[in-house]
């Protein structure tokens, strides 16, 4: 009985000091993963507080929160996703709109296809069997896939290219293959085309915006976050923070 009151008193004396001491967990889009380091960093050196990121797709980190995940803030790379974890009763209204994504088309500098923003020549790269495997995130889940297959679609290839398809679990996976020597490119988030050193290894180019929907990325600040989350979510909509996603090709909600 003795011992047991003293273990009871040991928890009760530190147990608020390892609360105070936990760091609160953030999922996020792949294709905001550099955008988000780099605001990660600012947030951390303007506060003095700490958050972790954990990437990944929408749709999969969607079904994580809702399995009891201990994620404190969503940041999804469409509106959806969000929108059901609100209305799912996890998170209070209203998905947070923070960024209009972009897409662009990419391949590593070792493949000589021409590359531009309405992708004209990709019908007739096929048509002469130049391209064997072409990378995208995996549309059933990730949002910035769904919209490459839109894209596809409008340009009249989806069907001829389809079995030469290479599904990344992400966005940043399907820029991965896109740029090895595997394939003959990809499409992708613009954001992950701004990485430091990017242009050493590939090219890229903005796909036109009217070849496929809008990609409107929203947030939602879960309803167990801290006080710390509470903080790095308002920091999310902050002009740092807002001129830090422009600097990585995501447009702004008007």
């Amino acid at each position: 009985m003795i011992r047991f009151r003293f273990v009871l008193f040991f928890l009760m004396l530190f147990a608020p000091t390892c609360f105070a001491q936990s760091i609160p967990t953030v999922a996020a889009a792949a294709n905001v993963r550099f955008a988000l380091d780099k605001i990660q960093q600012q947030f951390e050196q303007d506060t003095g507080k700490q958050v972790r990121i954990s990437y990944g797709s929408s749709g999969q980190l969607m079904q994580q929160i809702k399995h009891g995940a201990p994620f404190e803030i969503f940041l999804s790379a469409n509106i959806d996703y969000a929108q059901k974890i609100v209305d799912a009763k996890l998170a209070p209204p209203p998905a947070k709109i923070y960024a209009i994504g972009r897409l662009a088309i990419m391949h590593n500098k070792h493949v000589k296809l021409p590359l531009s923003n309405n992708l004209a020549y990709l019908k007739q790269e096929l048509q002469q069997g130049k391209i064997q495997r072409f990378a995208i995130a995996n549309p059933d889940h990730a949002p910035y896939g769904a919209r490459a297959k839109d894209v596809l679609q409008a340009i009249g290839v989806w069907q001829q290219i389809q079995p030469k398809l290479l599904y990344g679990e992400n966005v940043a996976q399907a820029a991965q293959f896109a740029l090895s020597n595997a394939s003959q490119g990809g499409i992708v988030a613009l954001s992950l085309t701004k990485a430091k050193g990017f242009s050493e290894k590939a090219d890229a180019v903005a796909i036109d915006a009217k070849l496929h929907p809008k990609l409107t990325q929203a947030m939602v600040l879960l309803n167990n976050a801290s006080d710390t989350a509470k903080a790095f979510y308002a920091y999310l909509q902050s002009p740092k923070a807002q001129q830090t996603l422009l600097d990585f090709g995501f447009d702004l909600p008007k």
